[in-house]
């Protein structure tokens, strides 16, 4: 009861006399009425807005709605004024030019944008992190009606990441990422011997959360009815060998948090630099300046993505080329000598 009567009070402290209407434009057409609230809203409490959604103090068309309703270009959508809680904005920090970091654009036009992402910049800002790849480009391009991550990729991952600077380019390329067409390949280098020129790989993944927090991914041998798990499907190519590593290309079948690393170091063949799931004595020697061979990142990079634009409806492929320090320890390798055919 005590719950009840402080959300009632925080109700009454946030919703003023008088409502606002806002005609839906294009760049939130297709989108759900409460994610359109939650950006519109972005200083009001999640529970709150979905709190106006359900007493239907949001209406659209002058008509009660679900929290799933889709909003239509030109609807006109009542919202309560409401007093936003203060945020803390000694923490905020201003991206200025000078802390900008140097993004490759690979193709952009009205609907998509796509860049090179470089390793070691994450693809949005939280968790330590100030800002990443989309605060970034919001501050330099404050003129964009729209501009939304398509995918991620993690902070480590150099190459293809696909933003849209249009909703319905969102909301048609997530449908492709759900439909399985959208093709994406990743260059990775890996510890051990490669035998199989091509393999298919398919594990059940788990997430969970580490004793200090932190969150990870598994593959789960045993399968518990109590445990979610979601089916991952990766296919890998061999590219190149050496003594002690192998070129892998691997496709994403699926797009699972981690999938690659996970089913990598599953299989005994981690990923060279991967803090999370590698080869952490072979990461610390390889992180040493002084050795001949020397790398500080995790080699895996989004080296092609093949899209269906769209707009257009054509087929586009897209490619990055290897990030600068994985060609330079890739030549280093080469130098040492390649694996002999047997």
């Amino acid at each position: 009861m005590r719950n009840i009567g402080k959300l009632n009070n925080l109700s009454k402290n946030l919703l003023p006399k008088g409502a606002t209407t806002e005609r839906i434009k294009e760049d939130s057409e297709g989108q759900r009425i409460d994610n359109f609230l939650l950006k519109y809203l972005s200083r009001v409490p999640k529970s709150h807005i979905y709190q106006l959604l359900r007493s239907g103090q949001v209406r659209v068309n002058s008509k009660r709605i679900s929290t799933k309703h889709k909003l239509q270009l030109n609807d006109l959508v009542r919202i309560p004024p409401v007093r936003t809680v203060e945020s803390n904005t000694s923490s905020f920090k201003y991206i200025i030019k000078s802390n900008f970091i140097l993004l490759n654009t690979l193709f952009e036009d009205d609907a998509l944008l796509v860049i090179n992402k470089p390793s070691g910049m994450a693809v949005h800002g939280g968790s330590g992190i100030s800002f990443g790849v989309i605060e970034q480009l919001r501050a330099q391009h404050p003129d964009w009606k729209f501009l939304e991550l398509v995918h991620r990729l993690d902070r480590d991952t150099s190459g293809v990441l696909l933003l849209a600077k249009k909703r319905n380019a969102l909301v048609e390329l997530h449908r492709q990422i759900r439909d399985g067409s959208v093709d994406k390949r990743y260059l990775v280098l890996v510890k051990g011997k490669w035998r199989n020129s091509k393999q298919s790989v398919k594990f059940s993944l788990n997430k969970y959360v580490t004793a200090s927090g932190e969150r990870r991914v598994a593959v789960v041998t045993n399968v518990d009815k109590n445990q979610k798990s979601v089916t991952a499907h990766t296919v890998f190519t061999l590219q190149d060998s050496w003594e002690k590593f192998s070129l892998l290309e691997a496709e994403l079948k699926t797009g699972r948090t981690h999938q690659i690393r996970v089913h990598l170091a599953h299989l005994g063949f981690p990923i060279v630099g991967d803090d999370k799931y590698g080869d952490f004595l072979l990461n610390k020697m390889l992180a040493r300046k002084d050795q001949e061979l020397s790398l500080t990142r995790m080699f895996l990079h989004s080296y092609k993505t093949t899209i269906t634009h769209p707009l257009s409806g054509k087929r586009i492929q897209i490619e990055a080329p290897l990030a600068k320090d994985l060609q330079l320890f890739q030549k280093k390798l080469d130098i040492q000598g390649k694996l002999k055919p047997e």
